[in-house]
């Protein structure tokens, strides 16, 4: 009796996507910047003043490395740029591995960047307060500057409230009876022009003590400036130094998780330069939930 043929596997689009997504910033953001404590210069989301920063972020350059990445010559890219570039890269990866996660999420989806709260449901009055602030200036210096009210998210998630033609698809759920269900936002019959904020993902891409504070001041002012349910609030990071990252992960009620563009290529290299402190840190936020590797997100957001 002849076995049965092997199915041929197929290629896993999230591994897929990751690795495409470490090309992108491989190429297009990662430069090698001269100088630094080793004197052989250092990957630009290393602190080139820290010798452990340095050896780290030289460990997973390499495993992110191609021969053709390490030895042709690229362009400089300032500051800004990566900042910029960083954001782009992690959307493009979250459009296309959230696309596959449709049949887990249905719904109308919308994916962004720099997108002002004000302009999403639970944030809509944000506007009118930002605005009366600025026109009262009594008001403003009893309540603080208006920015300190409206945060603009480095990418947002977004869902559309659903039509009763939707809700009512497969059973009649509801009817045009004005007292019920008359005031769930999720309804677009009481919520025809406002998306509903589901996510909001602070990218950074090193993570110094300056910027810090400021990630969790814009996550306390999403949760308590908010009328309705509170969005997933994630920040995204190369940041090599485990102690750096656990500025911005350990603590509860602001930041849900802290996700690494790299983190099983983090660990390996804390093994490899055998930093048992770093390793027992950065072991301690996975296991105690606060740090994820950037493949876990689209599953995260789709809870």
């Amino acid at each position: 009796m002849t076995s049965p043929a092997k199915k041929e596997s197929m290629p896993s689009i999230i591994p897929d996507l990751r690795t495409e997504y470490h090309a992108f910033i491989r190429d297009k953001i990662i430069r090698i910047s001269s100088g630094g404590v080793l004197g052989i210069g250092y990957p630009n989301f290393a602190d080139g003043n820290s010798r452990t920063s340095v050896s780290i972020a030289w460990g997973i350059y390499r495993r992110l490395a191609t021969e053709e990445s390490a030895n042709h010559a690229v362009e400089a890219v300032s500051a800004q740029a990566r900042g910029n570039r960083f954001e782009d890269a992690t959307l493009a990866f979250l459009q296309k591995a959230f696309a596959f996660l449709a049949h887990l999420r249905p719904g109308e989806w919308h994916l962004a960047t720099d997108k002002n709260i004000a302009s999403f449901d639970q944030y809509r009055h944000l506007a009118y307060l930002s605005s009366a602030l600025e026109r009262d200036k009594a008001l403003k210096t009893i309540f603080g500057a208006s920015s300190d009210y409206v945060v603009t998210s480095d990418i947002i998630v977004a869902r559309l409230p659903v039509t009763d033609e939707e809700i009512n698809r497969e059973h009649s759920v509801v009817d045009d009876d004005p007292q019920i269900a008359a005031h769930t936002r999720f309804r677009q019959r009481n919520n025809p022009h406002y998306p509903i904020l589901h996510a909001s993902i602070s990218c950074k891409w090193t993570i110094r003590s300056d910027r810090t504070q400021n990630t969790r001041t814009e996550a306390l002012n999403l949760i308590r400036n908010r009328k309705g349910r509170a969005p997933h609030i994630v920040a995204v990071t190369a940041e090599p130094l485990p102690t750096r990252i656990a500025a911005i992960a350990l603590g509860v009620g602001d930041l849900d998780c802290v996700y690494h563009f790299a983190l099983p290529e983090l660990r390996e290299s804390l093994i490899e330069l055998d930093n048992l402190d770093q390793l027992e840190l950065l072991d301690m936020m996975v296991e105690g939930m606060r740090l994820r590797d950037i493949s876990d997100l689209p599953f995260d957001l789709a809870v």
